[in-house]
């Protein structure tokens, strides 16, 4: 942001137009130098660039992105001198949001901060939601918990799900009992070193690989 400065432009232009050789550069300097006269008549303090650039491009003078290039060092220096002279920009006056109008309207006090939270509760979902949007991609994994995929060649890739998967928390609980050591011994049975199951009298109640046939069920 340039300072105001008492020197004018006009003393800057013909600074310029005293070492510029050739009269094509000099007539653009001129034109460049009018332009700007207009700006400043208008009431404009707006001296940038971009500003000049737009203008001086709708006025047939130059390209507005060739004010950025090293050979433009003299088109520069004018429109800064008028930048100079114009003074500072004004400040842009805050934008009030539509919402804020609506909670000034609002008389009560006790009714304006409830509506005030309401907004602000508005604004942080709408935020969210803006977020979740920014994810266009979401994958949702629809497989059940404690299942594996397999797969062949030429083949759709299946969930495989385990037995111990497939029980419901009644079921487990129940088969996890039928091999406890507490439980067999309140009925006078035991586990056979071959996972059978014997009564007290050493008869086979349950076959051979009985108690190892439900861990395995239950993954242990």
């Amino acid at each position: 942001m340039n300072p105001t400065t008492d020197i004018h432009p006009d003393a800057v232009l013909e600074s310029l137009l005293a070492k510029a050789e050739r009269s094509n550069r000099r007539n653009n300097l001129t034109r460049m130098h009018e332009l700007c006269r207009k700006q400043h008549e208008a009431g404009s303090r707006d001296f940038s660039l971009s500003a000049i650039g737009r203008l001086a491009e709708a006025e047939g003078i130059m390209k507005g992105r060739a004010l950025y290039n090293a050979r433009s060092a003299d088109y520069k220096a004018l429109i800064e001198a008028w930048g100079a002279f114009a003074g500072p920009p004004a400040p842009k006056a805050p934008k009030t949001l539509a919402s804020h109008d609506y909670l000034m309207r609002i008389e009560d006090p006790a009714i304006r901060s409830i509506m005030q939270a309401i907004i602000a509760e508005r604004d942080k979902l709408k935020a969210q939601l803006n977020v979740l949007k920014a994810n266009t991609q979401v994958t949702v994994d629809r497989r059940p918990l404690g299942a594996t995929v397999s797969s062949a060649p030429g083949a759709q890739p299946v969930a495989v799900l385990a037995l111990a998967a497939q029980l419901t928390p009644s079921q487990r609980e129940a088969l996890q009992k039928a091999v406890s050591a507490d439980y067999l011994e309140e009925r006078g049975l035991k586990e056979g070193s071959h996972g059978e199951i014997l009564n007290e009298r050493g008869r086979t109640v349950f076959e051979v690989g009985f108690a190892s046939a439900i861990r395995k069920v239950l993954g242990g």
